[in-house]
């Protein structure tokens, strides 16, 4: 690693080269088997939930899914599922338009984690689109100690709202970071000051880009 890469810090569970690896939440399976009863179509909004369905019930790729978010869609490729929809956009009105418009006779189910950054479940009720949904994994914040707080003037790759969360229970705020985010969702997460910048694709790859374009910024000055 370079002095110019050691300055970033990448939160998510999957280290990758270039950055300094500080992931900041695990996963945990909800012991439980999925309906399908009920469902003719799957919608998915992360990949770690397309990585549990496979474990939980690999029965889930004779379903046609929606899948939010590009790397959601690859995850669901590359275990041999189909994605018969993926947003141009990745979250909000825009896409709760397209699922009411295109697959309002379908019966979905959403198998998604605990919590979530985006209710879409109401959201598209609220709109006339009913969904059922089930919970299956949940995540939990690690834990650090105040010697591994990043240090000044780095860059911080948030990959999830949960990541944000995570790290501002671990570590304060130093007014010195940036933060990439990787999408809007994210990025209303942020401390209130936070300088930030949103990756140009919803991709760790794109951030990882987009901070290392920080950097040679920062030292070019």
């Amino acid at each position: 690693m370079s002095n110019t890469d050691g300055m970033i810090y990448l939160l998510s569970p999957l280290p990758k080269e270039g950055t300094i690896h500080l992931p900041m939440i695990r996963f945990s399976l909800l012991p439980s088997t999925i309906d399908f009863s009920r469902c003719d179509t799957l919608m998915f909004t992360s990949k770690q939930a397309v990585k549990s369905a496979e474990v939980l019930n690999p029965e889930w790729k004779k379903y046609p899914c929606l899948a939010i978010g590009s790397a959601t869609a690859k995850e669901i490729e590359s275990l041999d599922g189909k994605v018969i929809y993926q947003p141009k956009l990745f979250y909000g009105e825009t896409l709760s338009q397209d699922i009411i418009t295109q697959f309002k006779d379908k019966k979905i189910l959403y198998l998604r984690p605990k919590e979530v950054s985006f209710d879409s479940k109401n959201f598209l009720a609220k709109a006339g689109l009913e969904i059922n949904e089930q919970i299956i994994y949940e995540t939990f914040c690690i834990n650090y100690e105040k010697k591994e707080k990043p240090v000044k003037k780095a860059i911080i790759i948030f990959t999830s709202p949960s990541t944000i969360h995570c790290f501002l229970k671990n570590f304060e705020w130093d007014e010195s970071y940036t933060a990439v985010v990787i999408g809007e969702a994210t990025k209303i997460h942020l401390p209130v000051h936070a300088s930030y910048v949103v990756a140009d694709t919803p991709l760790i790859d794109s951030c990882i880009k987009k901070a290392k374009q920080l950097l040679l910024t920062s030292n070019s000055k």
